[in-house]
């Protein structure tokens, strides 16, 4: 067990000095690691995927937090948008759980393995959406968290790199997009996670200290890390050149989908 948390320790500070750095989103590197780590592990295959995107959804919880608070201090989150979505948020992220209870391992990870492939392509490019939109109604912004929260469970993230965007077609500067993205993030994480624990609790043949498809050694190790280096990586930002480390993130990224894909197979 001790190698075990050693693993997972040298995960979370992977994820926390990259986050920081880079900006991302932290499922985007938690969930190929733990894929990595698990099948390390050899626990079995058909609940690798599962419990790496229920066990990133329950990081999230924790980071989201003391992200979109320290935006808040800042005035950067735009708190009615919040209570807009976050209804359709937690319907889309909780019904999102369920539907990838029941999908494959297999399956998970070719939706995983696209979306690294859109991400990536996304940070080589830089393209941004143009503001030419509004924030809808109510109707509209539940049909948005919906759709939100429910592919931010089918691949274990918080949503940064959906709702972002979103918000700014719809005219919100780009800081309170990032902020208010945030804010987003821990209803996304709170439904996944439950969805992820219920949906898994009585599954039988998961590893040993795991709530449903929660792993908690994972959990815990990634989060004791991260939470200390991600200031570190905030740092190093301010004299690294980041742009072109994005690039070269994004590269890796592809590699990582590309690894992911033939694993398929």
């Amino acid at each position: 067990m001790l190698s075990v948390i050693v693993v997972y320790l040298i995960l979370g500070t992977c994820a926390g000095i990259l986050s920081g750095l880079l900006g991302i989103g932290g499922g985007l590197i938690i969930v190929p690691m733990l894929v990595a780590s698990l099948t390390w592990q050899q626990i079995p295959e058909q609940f690798i995927m599962h419990l790496a995107l229920g066990t990133s959804m329950a990081t999230i919880i924790f980071t989201s937090v003391s992200s979109f608070m320290a935006h808040h201090r800042r005035g950067a989150v735009h708190w009615p948008v919040v209570r807009q979505i976050t209804p359709g948020i937690l319907t889309g992220t909780f019904l999102g759980s369920c539907v990838a209870a029941r999908l494959s391992g297999s399956f998970l990870r070719g939706m995983f393995v696209v979306f690294l492939y859109y991400v990536a392509i996304q940070m080589i490019t830089s393209k941004k959406p143009k503001p030419s939109r509004h924030i809808p109604g109510k109707a509209g912004m539940f049909g948005v968290g919906n759709i939100i929260g429910g592919v931010s469970s089918l691949v274990g993230i918080g949503g940064g790199t959906l709702s972002v965007p979103f918000m700014m077609w719809c005219n919100i500067p780009v800081h309170e997009a990032i902020g208010t993205s945030a804010a987003i993030g821990f209803p996304i994480a709170i439904a996944g996670t439950l969805g992820y624990i219920y949906n898994g609790i009585h599954e039988v043949g998961l590893p040993a200290y795991s709530i449903g498809y929660i792993y908690l050694p994972a959990l815990a190790g990634i989060l004791s890390a991260s939470v200390l280096t991600a200031p570190l990586g905030v740092r190093l930002a301010h004299s690294l050149p980041v742009p072109k480390l994005k690039r070269v993130f994004a590269i890796l990224l592809l590699v990582v989908a590309t690894r992911m894909l033939i694993s398929i197979f």
